[in-house]
């Protein structure tokens, strides 16, 4: 359960790897500290700000931003340490504001490796500041707790500093002010400059300034946003060997993010990729808009003058505003090819690197497929694509284990170009989506460890679910009729009341032995049909409650089949996310807003690896018994 700290509170760590989340409303620059018993940090080495991100045990942002992420192992920092102090401070010599009272109050989050928050605080009562202490991690009799402490300092990091016993307070802060700076160069429509001039969003946690923008025509820059470098820097070059150097870019590396394993820096990554694309699209757009609203401009202006009106100087008018209009608008889709250059390159490589919780079903990684001891952190719903970015498609990543449940839209009509699934009805290819999802859960989780349960009222999906049933790793057969849907119905909301009164009685382990203690996974094939109000009552509550103890729900629904309930199935609709079994254009980014396509992780025609995948998990399941 989370702990909603007040300053000045403390509370015990069960973990020691943690990620430390910060958004504030303006961009912050975050760092720390690492001191003794008493808190006396001994000199700027055991400092981790942006110039110097990573210390043993704890690694920061690269540069001020609105939103961080902080990586904190206490298993790894010196005995010698006994207390880690996270700070947030306003960059000086900017033009932002220059006091935390002038902002909204700076958010904290602190998370488990697992992803799941253990505590936040959210630092407020700041009025002059300009740089503020807003957790301190110590130690105590061997263990670690956290205390919300929110100490703010009007004069400042360098006021700050010195209280941490740095006798060069000063000059360590105008280090850290000065790591924080972008660099000159041209613009780019990536690039924090080109942000600015066109009026889409400034991304604070963009790595990539106007420095570092290729010229035209030059080569791609490999480096991304947020990727982030531990290794030191290689020593100076001779001028020769720096422009041979110049000439040949870093090529893209798998796993090029911040992540204490492979799987959670490739996470990591991918979520890097969505994100560059959907900034470096909204600067396109933005120019485009831009570019537009110049011409419209110009030409108001042209028709408005009579001169130029009766003089027969219009056309020349309209012909020169057309071409500046098309001279932006190829800028800008010429720097908007580079990034998506750079981003295909990386997603070549990024791909085939992939586990299988994140492969397309037809990666080789699958041929090699063997029951996982360890359940994922996320897994593929998918993938997500622009108009302008085809054909680079981004996966579609959600964490594990699913904090909501999945829809599938078998209303949506659309055919896709190009797809698998045939000329097969639309209910029957949302079902087959359903079957490959679950069979993508099955597959990632280790054996007896997940289970799915299946309700078809009318057995109108037992050509698409014969997957599943013909390998044997349904929990049960498919429910059918009336009595079938209230029977399972009725078993799982017993076992999440159970679960729930076993987990507040702090008696987790304490369950019946006939409480299957696997994570459930319910497919409901044609929904309504087949469900009373009683039935659907229940199906709500399992969406509701499921989820946090265990029991997930895959939909294949029609809503316009649902029709007749009126708004008493709007919460249901709300707390599912919506996928189709067709190109669809519904999925919203978090930064930026364009409207997605989506696609369905699809098997390719012909290709047994589901079926070669399920016999894997049943095989592993047989050894268990």
């Amino acid at each position: 359960m989370t702990a909603e700290l007040v300053r000045g509170q403390n509370h015990p760590l069960s973990q020691v790897r943690l990620e430390i989340r910060i958004s504030s409303g303006a961009a912050v620059l975050v760092g720390a500290t690492l001191g003794d018993e008493n808190g006396t940090v001994h000199g700027p080495q055991w400092v981790a700000h942006p110039g110097a991100p990573v210390l043993p045990g704890v690694e920061v942002s690269l540069r001020a931003s609105a939103e961080h992420r902080l990586a904190v192992d206490l298993a790894a920092v010196p005995d010698a340490v006994h207390r880690v102090d996270i700070f947030l401070a306003l960059p000086a010599g900017t033009t932002g504001p220059l006091r935390f009272g002038a902002v909204p109050a700076p958010h904290t989050a602190v998370h488990g490796p697992d992803g799941t928050e253990v505590a936040r605080y959210t630092v407020t009562g700041l009025d002059t500041e300009a740089a503020v202490v807003a957790l301190e991690l110590y130690r105590r009799q061997g263990t670690w707790r956290i205390r919300a402490t929110g100490q703010g300092y009007a004069g400042g990091l360098p006021a700050l500093l010195a209280d941490h016993g740095l006798p060069e307070a000063d000059t360590l802060a105008a280090v850290i002010h000065g790591t924080t700076t972008p660099g000159p160069g041209p613009t780019a429509s990536y690039d924090h400059d080109t942000h600015r001039a066109n009026g889409a969003a400034r991304n604070p946690d963009d790595d990539r300034t106007a420095g570092d923008a290729p010229a035209p025509g030059g080569p791609v820059d490999y480096i991304h946003p947020r990727r982030r470098r531990t290794s030191p820097p290689p020593p100076p070059l001779a001028p020769a060997a720096s422009q041979a150097a110049d000439a040949q870019p870093a090529p893209p590396v798998a796993g090029d993010a911040v992540g204490w394993s492979m799987e959670e820096r490739l996470y990591n990554q991918v979520w890097g990729m969505f994100e560059d694309l959907a900034r470096t699209t909204a600067a396109y757009r933005s120019a485009v808009d831009f570019a537009d609203t110049r011409m419209e401009k110009e030409l108001d202006q042209a028709l408005a003058d009579p001169r130029t009106r009766l003089g027969g100087g219009s056309a020349a008018a309209r012909e020169t505003a057309r071409a500046r209009r098309d001279q932006l608008a190829d800028q800008a889709r010429a720097a908007l090819d580079r990034d998506l250059a750079q981003l295909t390159a990386e997603s070549e490589v990024v791909e085939p690197a992939l586990p299988p919780a994140y492969a397309h079903w037809d990666n080789p990684v699958w041929h090699g497929y063997r029951v996982p001891a360890e359940p994922p952190m996320a897994l593929r719903l998918g993938d997500l694509h622009l108009p302008e970015s085809l054909p680079l498609r981004i996966p579609l990543l959600v964490r594990l284990p699913l904090e909501r449940g999945l829809w599938i839209d078998s209303g949506a009509r659309s055919t896709p170009e190009g797809s698998f699934m045939g000329s097969a009805a639309p209910r029957q290819r949302a079902t087959e989506v359903a079957v490959t999802l679950a069979a993508r859960l099955l597959a990632v989780h280790p054996a007896g460890e997940f289970a799915v349960r299946v309700i078809d009222p009318a057995g109108a999906g037992a050509r698409a679910l014969w997957p599943l049933i013909g390998a044997g790793v349904l929990a049960a057969p498919p429910a059918a009729g009336a009595t079938g849907v209230t029977e399972v119905l009725e078993g799982l909301t017993r076992r999440v009341d159970l679960v729930q009164m076993a987990v507040r009685g702090g008696a987790a382990g304490a369950l019946p032995d006939d409480v299957d203690t696997a994570q459930q996974l319910l497919i409901v094939n044609d929904f309504p049909d087949g469900f009373d109000d009683r039935a659907i009552t229940r199906l709500r509550y399992l969406a509701d409650e499921g989820p946090a103890v265990g029991v997930h729900l895959l939909l294949v629904a029609d809503r316009a089949d649902a029709a007749a309930y009126g708004p008493l199935l709007d919460p249901l609709w709300r707390s599912l996310m919506r996928l189709t079994p067709v190109p669809d254009e519904h999925f919203a980014d978090p930064w930026v807003g364009h409207a997605w396509t989506y696609e369905p992780g699809l098997v390719p025609v012909g290709s047994g690896i589901v079926e070669r995948v399920l016999g894997e998990v049943t095989t592993a399941r047989a050894k268990l018994k």
